[in-house]
């Protein structure tokens, strides 16, 4: 087996072109988030040293993305409910006004699926925090989605809280933040956000959104709200806040 090595963005930026969802880790619906696709590119150009990428002979197998921001400014004591959106919005507006920051967040940790098992999760999250920690920055905030959650209908304040035996959470990921020596905040209840047509959500899912009212879609974490008369279903996403102090 080769070695997988993890360098930051910045030191390989000839992989910036190929970053994305070309291995299907995100439901296809997820990538019609307005505020993400209209600003995760700017987070590899403009904070390369933050986003890592995982090579094995010379072959992309895993790649993460993180962001500085100011925290505790004007309009900034709690982090927000708005989750990915808001954060990914304050670290774009920073960078634009140059206005000093303090603190980062992570936004996604993407593992190649023939790479899953071999802890790259662990190492990713690892390298995050060492590049923020360079930074002189005191945390690392991550909105963490908790896509081991199968039950759309259980509420995400109960399924966060869910534990082993061992008192880790039953969520992988969350999992591996609070291994990593993260503390979860608290539930982000709209921290993504998609909104289209019906038959938008048809083509993205199969599914034949013929009636109003939520509907149960493979990969969200909550039901969508479909409406027949407004011609509209939307998705609105809870995430789980997580803070690593550096």
């Amino acid at each position: 087996m080769s070695e997988i090595v993890i360098t930051t963005l910045a030191e390989r930026p000839e992989i910036t072109s190929v970053l994305g969802n070309f291995w299907k880790v995100w439901p296809r619906f997820m990538l019609e988030d307005l505020i993400g696709d209209a600003l995760i590119g700017h987070v590899s150009r403009e904070f390369a040293d933050q986003c890592l990428v995982a090579t094995e002979d010379g072959e992309l197998v895993a790649h993460a993305r993180s962001l500085p921001f100011a925290f505790g400014i004007e309009g900034r004591t709690e982090l927000p409910s708005r989750g990915w959106d808001q954060v990914l919005q304050w670290g774009i507006e920073d960078h634009r006004l140059g206005r000093e920051t303090n603190v980062s967040s992570a936004l996604e940790v993407m593992i190649k699926p023939s790479h899953h098992g071999r802890g790259l999760s662990h190492r990713m999250v690892a390298g995050m925090r060492d590049a923020v920690k360079a930074k002189g920055h005191t945390a690392l905030y991550a909105p963490v989605r908790p896509n081991g959650k199968t039950d759309a209908h259980l509420p995400m304040t109960q399924y966060a809280a869910q534990t082993r035996d061992d008192g880790l959470p039953v969520d992988p990921w969350l999992r591996v933040h609070v291994r990593a020596g993260g503390k979860i905040i608290k539930v982000a209840t709209a921290s993504m956000v998609v909104a289209a047509s019906l038959a938008e959500w048809r083509e993205w899912t199969g599914l034949p959104f013929d009636s109003t009212g939520p509907v149960v879609v493979p990969g969200a974490l909550v039901p969508v709200e479909a409406s027949l008369e407004h011609d509209r279903a939307v998705y609105i996403e809870p995430n789980v806040w997580v803070r690593h102090d550096v």
